[in-house]
């Protein structure tokens, strides 16, 4: 009887140890934990002057959405113009930056996107399309949106969501795009 409580103890203790390892693997940027405090968020937000949003949803107890922005520009040593975390119960489980400059041209913000599919897919492995999709509405408008994510382990994921929208009629363009980082373990323990 004692060799099976033995081998059961090894492997949920490998499981353990693979959960950990592909959480620090897919951890979220800015040097942020899976499931720390808001506190870190508030300080490095009041230390750059930055911009901060927070957010209650009153259909979600427990539920605390923060945004960190600067004012129509990029984050401080970042790409980003802001970065969003959301907590439950006081613990991070997921962070998102959002590539969104009004200034910015579509062409440089689908060149960016594309960038960071790279350079994440070097990082993190092969990403799967999850979401295509092109709409030419009636009132002459084009809309090109595309998603793609990596799950490591079950509850673990990063995404990239990008959106653009043309206005054919007046020749202008826009795009925005994210990268997501979730994990689902947090929220389940």
């Amino acid at each position: 009887m004692r060799p099976w409580i033995t081998v059961c103890s090894i492997l949920i203790t490998l499981a353990f140890s693979g959960l950990a390892q592909a959480q620090a693997i897919l951890s979220p940027p800015f040097g942020l934990k899976w499931g720390e405090a808001p506190e870190k968020f508030f300080k490095w937000a009041e230390a750059q002057k930055l911009d901060v949003t927070i957010e209650y949803p009153s259909d979600k107890p427990g539920e605390r959405y923060i945004t960190i922005s600067n004012r129509g520009n990029t984050l401080p040593k970042h790409q980003a113009t802001s970065l969003e975390a959301h907590f439950r119960k006081g613990r991070l489980y997921e962070v998102s930056l959002h590539y969104q400059l009004e200034s910015q041209s579509y062409e440089v913000a689908r060149s960016q996107f594309f960038q960071a599919k790279r350079d994440l897919t070097a990082k993190h492995g092969q990403f799967k399309l999850t979401h295509k999709k092109r709409d030419v509405l009636p009132n002459d408008f084009t809309i090109n949106e595309q998603s793609y994510h990596i799950e490591p382990v079950a509850g673990l994921f990063l995404m990239l969501s990008y959106s653009e929208i043309r206005d054919n009629l007046r020749n202008s363009q826009r795009a925005t795009f994210s990268v997501i980082y979730h994990n689902d373990n947090i929220i389940t323990n």
